[in-house]
């Protein structure tokens, strides 16, 4: 196997990965991620133990125990970027040899589960709800960098959005990966499924509009109108299917929670958002510890 040079992957002096700056011994086979780096201690508040506390720039992380289940906590910060660096450097960490820099014989695959808040496009995915994300449909153009094929059921639910949607000449491809069947079936009771639209960013993007005019006003309304057989896109955010896939790409099961702290079709927000959060990390912990 070829050596990977270092300026492909960069490890710092102690050891680890550049960004992360976490070594091959301090993450778990289950590795959630959020968003803010200061949600991490809300949930690692809930281990029995924690034996690994990592910062770098946006990137916290806790690595410990629910239980006798060994499980870290990381803060990816906001966008599909982010997640670029975070999906490639967890991978590095577990299936490449970092003393002699070549991608391992055996290939292991995590569990990297994200705990977020969305944007419900949907009347009956109220505010104060949860989703979890049976697939993740990017209009953020990272995976076009990458070679992600797409089956023919896919070809022909991307063909429909873009034509839906009439984004046409305003994205790159739109891209689809789903999520990993293994976790979703432990995330039933008490959440809706449903495609998670995610976005290069929060304002346009999002069909937001302040001072700036945006190309496609109706985006939102096509969005909560797309059908194709039973699927329906129920949210949007910034890094499910930057997840989902990478996590495909590389083999790793992956799955995206939201916490729904905005309905667009409303025009409603939680008027307690952090307390729907919390609820859903206790939610998380609950089928973590039962279930995976």
């Amino acid at each position: 196997m070829s050596r990977i040079a270092e300026s492909e992957l960069i490890i710092n002096d102690r050891g680890a990965v550049y960004h992360l700056d976490l070594k091959p011994d301090e993450i778990a086979g289950t590795v959630v991620t959020v968003g803010d780096p200061d949600r991490v201690r809300e949930i690692s508040k809930y281990f029995d133990s924690i034996e690994v506390k990592r910062q770098h720039r946006e990137f916290v992380s806790h690595t410990g125990y629910v239980g006798k289940k060994r499980i870290t906590v990381l803060s990816s910060g906001i966008g599909p970027d982010n997640i670029d660096i975070v999906i490639n450097e967890l991978d590095a960490l577990v299936n490449i040899d970092f003393k002699t820099r070549e991608i391992k014989k055996e290939l292991k695959s995590i569990n990297i589960i994200r705990l977020g808040t969305s944007g419900s496009l949907q009347a009956d995915v109220p505010v104060d709800s949860l989703v979890a994300s049976t697939h993740g449909l990017g209009v953020d153009n990272l995976l076009n960098f990458y070679r992600l094929e797409q089956n023919d059921e896919e070809k022909q639910l991307l063909h429909h959005f873009v034509t839906h949607t009439q984004v046409h000449g305003q994205i790159g491809n739109p891209y689809i990966s789903s999520g990993a069947a293994s976790l979703i079936k432990n995330f039933v009771s008490g959440f809706h499924h449903g495609i998670t639209v995610t976005c290069p960013g929060f304002y346009g993007p999002q069909g937001r509009i302040l001072r700036l005019g945006i190309r496609n006003p109706d985006f939102v309304n096509r969005l909560t109108d797309f059908r194709f057989g039973q699927h329906r896109i129920t949210n949007f955010e910034m890094e499910t299917s930057a997840i989902y896939g990478l996590g495909r790409l590389l083999g790793h099961h992956c799955l995206a929670i939201n916490a729904i702290v905005a309905n667009r079709v409303v025009k409603e927000f939680s008027k307690d958002g952090k307390a729907t959060v919390e609820a859903l990390i206790k939610k998380f912990i609950g089928i973590f510890a039962d279930s995976i």
